[in-house]
């Protein structure tokens, strides 16, 4: 089949994101280099930042909107997206070979997959059943492009909802991704 004929949904790009974030985290977990640690680790938060930006902007609303438990999904995800940015900024602070990274790590992996589990055995399904394809589609085509313009880094004291991100989150990722290539972070994703 060709790319025309098949367009993947914003459930197929949120589960493929789901993928590589736990495959950053087992790839921490067993770098030996410090500085490959740090990259790999810098590299999941930012990834864990656009995608959780983007979920608050597009998949929240149609949850509140399309499910009848909706409203109080998003409550608890947001609630994990609070706990992961928490976390996230500890881990940006720790020293790759220190034992608070091993454990903020270990946090972030247990919330994160915790977080996967509710969206993929439940809330996924759920917007499947209620919202028609051809709406899942777009949604995805609007999550993508909000994770391009989205912050790069947690801020944990920022709120989590749709009109903050759809204001506020462009200037703040530009500030972001400025910092990352001053200072050199995240750098080899390009390469990639």
């Amino acid at each position: 089949m060709t790319e025309s004929t098949v367009q993947r949904d914003v459930i197929d790009i949120l589960t493929e994101d789901h993928r590589e974030f736990l495959t950053l985290v087992a790839g921490i977990k067993v770098a030996q280099d410090g500085e490959e640690k740090r990259d790999l680790t810098d590299t999941l938060i930012a990834e864990l930042v656009r995608h959780a930006v983007a979920e608050e902007m597009y998949v929240y609303p149609a949850m509140k909107k399309h499910l009848p438990d909706g409203a109080e999904a998003v409550e608890h995800d947001t609630k994990e997206h609070k706990e992961l940015e928490a976390t996230m900024k500890k881990l940006e602070g720790d020293d790759s070979g220190s034992t608070e990274f091993l454990e903020h790590l270990g946090e972030l992996e247990e919330i994160l997959r915790d977080h996967v589990d509710d969206e993929e055995s439940d809330q996924f399904p759920k917007l499947r059943a209620n919202i028609p394809a051809a709406e899942l589609v777009e949604m995805g085509e609007k999550v993508v492009a909000a994770k391009e313009a989205a912050p790069t880094r947690p801020h944990p004291l920022a709120p989590n909802n749709a009109v903050f991100h759809k204001l506020v989150g462009p200037g703040v990722g530009f500030v972001d991704r400025l910092r990352d290539k001053l200072t050199g972070r995240n750098q080899h994703e390009e390469q990639l």
